[in-house]
């Protein structure tokens, strides 16, 4: 089941690169006591994630950020070697924080997970972004196809924010 406004995030564990290497965070860190936008990807390096959906959270992290965020986090089902490199390659080394859910526990858990293995790429998030305070979902938009990144963008939460 697809997890809904109004729900707690599911426990999970995340693993970010750091300047002593690698670190688990678990949900409770990255989002207790805080609000955070969260976007999700298909996959680190892919056309529309790193065209589209990604540079809009970085054009945008000031406006957002001003609006009472305290963290905006890309994951997707990549390892945090995939992930660092993503975010030194994009820029978005110190301004995002890249959480590399390379089993997809928590992605499936929060039942964000689609097969694309039709396309070789095998199990990956769907492309959402959702506000979260204190660890409960307040605002989910899910993209109806991987390819875009309109409903989840970083357009659509500076108007969620503004409510």
């Amino acid at each position: 089941m697809t997890i809904s406004v109004g729900d707690k995030l599911p426990d999970a564990t995340f693993k970010t690169m750091t300047a002593d290497g690698a670190k688990d965070v678990s949900v409770s860190e990255v989002f207790g006591g805080k609000t955070v936008v969260l976007f999700g990807v298909p996959g680190a390096f892919t056309p529309t994630c790193s065209n589209n959906h990604l540079p809009g959270y970085l054009e945008n992290r000031d406006a957002i950020l001003a609006r009472g965020v305290d963290t905006i986090a890309v994951v997707s089902i990549n390892d945090h070697h995939v992930m660092s490199a993503w975010a030194r390659f994009t820029g978005g080394e110190d301004k995002l924080l890249f959480l590399a859910d390379g089993n997809g526990d928590f992605t499936r858990a929060a039942g964000l997970d689609i097969d694309l293995s039709v396309g070789g790429l095998g199990v990956r998030s769907k492309r959402f972004s959702m506000i979260v305070e204190d660890g409960v979902v307040t605002a989910l938009n899910i993209e109806d196809s991987p390819g875009q990144a309109v409903q989840s963008g970083a357009a659509r939460i500076l108007e969620q924010l503004s409510k």
